[in-house]
């Protein structure tokens, strides 16, 4: 064997050696990673007490998502904001004060979704962040938001022209489907590792139990609160013409929408409640007529419940009609007024757990 062969073969023992060890030691960053992301506890806003919670006021507490019959309880769960958001303090007390002013209309709420901090190596601009994140904007029926810090600590939705020395994650941890479950959780912390890494980020992941649990009470909250309530008007006499009944409704305020809902607009955009005609698109005659209030989506000022039933008694004037209930018994006007009554304490109780009817919060939640 010559020296050229016994060179070579101790440089390629070398190499072998190099490989295997650096798989090695791949395979135990990966792995101490998978243990940090699901293991470690992390400190959950969500989850824990006034007393665990260093630095925090009492007012900043996040609520239980059971009914609110203990007023005073509830209200010593809410959090500060609407956005629920509270920002690292810094150092001077002027920019702390800066910092801790509520910041409304933020993407990311800490009452509805799971945030996961992402920090950044070094600053980024929004145009570089924005054509990464949005690879990441649902996870299943889960909607994924983005938040960043921008100059004094002051937390915005990522926007082109501005710089960002941290970021946010969150996913809405509940809908009226279902709550967030283990696979979709795992599905999102794996994508925005992903996300991470084109970034320079380093994800601060939060522990999967408590995340599965705070989901599940919230799904549970999202089911006692989400009422609707609706009116009829029944025909008095012949069944009505489909087409004319149509035109009627336009002359009455409804639109039209895309996905074939009748709705009732509230001149900003959004609803305040819907009419079906309980047949389907081929019928060409109907003799009832459902007026629908999804309660939590409209706010107490728009007093969607009154709107509704006067609609339901203008229509049943024009119409010949009767206004009824689900059990075809006309309604009176003492009946709709206890109606109206127990909606008006509703909305109090949506108010007593932060979660005001119509608001952003409630929209998110009962859409």
């Amino acid at each position: 064997m010559t020296d050229l062969q016994v060179s070579l073969i101790a440089i390629g023992g070398a190499i072998v050696v190099g490989v295997i060890s650096y798989n090695k030691w791949q395979e135990l960053k990966a792995k101490k990673t998978v243990e940090r992301a699901f293991s470690s506890p992390h400190d959950d806003v969500l989850m824990r007490s006034e007393s665990d919670a260093p630095g925090t006021h009492a007012d900043r507490q996040e609520p239980g998502f059971g009914r609110p019959d203990d007023t005073a309880a509830s209200e010593a769960a809410i959090v500060d904001s609407e956005s629920g958001l509270t920002p690292e303090p810094v150092a001077s007390d002027a920019e702390e004060d800066l910092i801790q002013v509520p910041q409304k209309d933020l993407p990311i709420d800490q009452l509805i979704d799971c945030t996961i901090p992402l920090a950044l190596e070094t600053p980024l601009r929004g145009e570089k962040i924005l054509p990464v994140i949005q690879a990441l904007r649902h996870v299943g029926g889960k909607a994924v938001h983005y938040i960043g810090q921008a100059d004094k600590g002051r937390w915005e939705a990522v926007s082109h022209g501005r710089v960002y020395h941290a970021l946010q994650a969150g996913i809405q941890m509940a809908n009226r489907t279902s709550p967030l479950n283990e696979l979709e959780y795992s599905e999102f912390v794996t994508r925005l590792r992903q996300i991470a890494d084109e970034l320079g980020a380093e994800p601060d992941v939060r522990d999967m139990v408590e995340i599965m649990t705070a989901a599940r009470s919230l799904h549970q909250f999202i089911g006692e609160f989400g009422a609707q309530l609706s009116v009829n008007v029944q025909s008095n006499s012949a069944p009505w013409a489909i087409g004319t009944l149509l035109a009627a409704l336009e002359r009455q305020g409804f639109d039209l929408r895309p996905d074939g809902r009748l709705v009732m607009p509230d001149g900003d955009g959004g609803t305040l409640f819907s009419i079906s005609t309980n047949v389907t698109l081929a019928a060409e005659t109907t003799n009832r007529l459902t007026l629908l209030l999804d309660v939590p989506c409209v706010a107490p000022g728009r007093d969607g419940f009154g709107a509704m039933v006067a609609c339901a008694k203008s229509l049943a004037t024009r119409l010949d009609g009767t206004v009824v209930d689900d059990g075809n018994q006309p309604l009176s006007n003492e009946a709709l007024a206890e109606i109206a009554a127990q909606v008006e304490s509703f909305y109090g109780d949506m108010e007593a757990v932060q979660v005001p009817a119509g608001s952003a919060r409630a929209l998110r939640l009962f859409n």
